[in-house]
């Protein structure tokens, strides 16, 4: 079995590829060809934490997998991080475990791969600046998508604790642009075109009044259905509001859970999928003046998509640490 390290995967497996192998999974699955089972969430709600359990198998690659995500937001305060997890790759034609890998870094790459591929499918062709609401472990992968798809110019950054916002600044010093940060997040919300929302909030963060016309918003922090990161104004402001998947969300977003229990948005409002939207078959953007929302909670199989490449490179790289169990 090969073990690979978070800083073995950063050295060969960039956002570029990343995307790419997510689309061509998006494909798969538009064609039947991906198992993936309905992920188990374990609470703790005593350390307001969780454990996330998700298997997956892909046969036009031949790579099974299962994730293991810890999500303990106290950690920081005793030196251990937040997010922790592993993926363990195995082989459909014989069984064989391949890989076991880091995957808090895999979890944030294939979740801004997944933004990244919504942003160029929905976000104006012209978007020329980014707010980032929350600056927490997502959203630097988050950026990187968004950078990857569209010509950014400044960057505007909001978080609770204003010294993680100028923390999370210093990690972009080679972006040739402005990065501001601020201390009102309608204020970075009003001069976006395009808008990525990484928090784990149990209410919302920013007022859909603040959104101007043209905007692309991402949602990618709440992913249980007591968490509310946006207002219903935004998704009643959206024109177009698209999800990695609806039996996802309906399930575990509580952006959507919320106001659908109240009656002032509808399920039935969504625009479709992902993978409809990367195949052509629900259109993107399609003027400068409407509002776009994608929303992500997370499926097993874009964890599948990466985790294969990465094996894959590493092999051929010949990186890693080769053990006998």
């Amino acid at each position: 079995m090969l073990l690979l390290s978070e800083k073995e995967i950063k050295s060969i497996y960039t956002m570029e590829s990343a995307i790419k192998d997510l689309e061509n999974a998006l494909v798969h699955n538009l064609e039947g060809k991906i198992q993936n089972p309905h992920r188990t969430v374990l609470d703790f709600p005593e350390k307001k934490a969780s454990a996330l359990y998700m298997p997956s198998a892909m046969p036009p690659i031949g790579k099974t997998a299962v994730k293991v995500v810890t999500i303990f937001p106290e950690n920081p305060a005793v030196g251990k991080k937040t997010t922790q997890g592993v993926i363990l790759l195995s082989d459909t034609e014989n069984g064989e475990h391949l890989a076991c890998m880091n995957a808090s870094y895999l979890t944030r790459l294939r979740t801004g791969a997944a933004s990244g591929i919504a942003t160029k499918h929905l976000a104006k062709k012209s978007a020329r600046t980014v707010a980032v609401i929350g600056c927490g472990a997502m959203a630097e992968e988050q950026l990187q998508a968004v950078l990857e798809v569209r010509s950014i110019e400044e960057i505007f950054l909001y978080n609770r604790t204003a010294s993680k916002a100028h923390e999370f600044a210093g990690k972009f010093h080679e972006f040739k642009g402005a990065v501001t940060t601020l201390e009102n997040a309608d204020d970075a919300v009003s001069r976006a075109d395009i808008v990525i929302c990484s928090t784990r909030s149990d209410k919302p963060v920013f007022t859909g009044k603040a959104l101007r016309p043209g905007t692309h918003i991402n949602g990618v922090g709440s992913y249980l259905p007591h968490m509310q990161e946006v207002d219903a104004e935004t998704l009643l402001r959206s024109s177009k509001i698209v999800a990695d998947t609806i039996e996802g969300v309906e399930d575990e977003a509580g952006d959507f859970i919320i106001p659908a229990s109240e009656g002032v948005w509808s399920f039935s409002d969504l625009h479709g999928e992902l993978g409809q939207l990367s195949a052509g078959m629900i259109p993107g953007r399609e003027n400068d003046e409407e509002i776009t929302f994608f929303k992500s909670v997370g499926i097993a199989y874009f964890d599948l998509a990466v985790a294969a490449a990465v094996y894959e490179k590493a092999i051929l790289e010949d990186i890693g640490t080769k053990v006998d169990l």
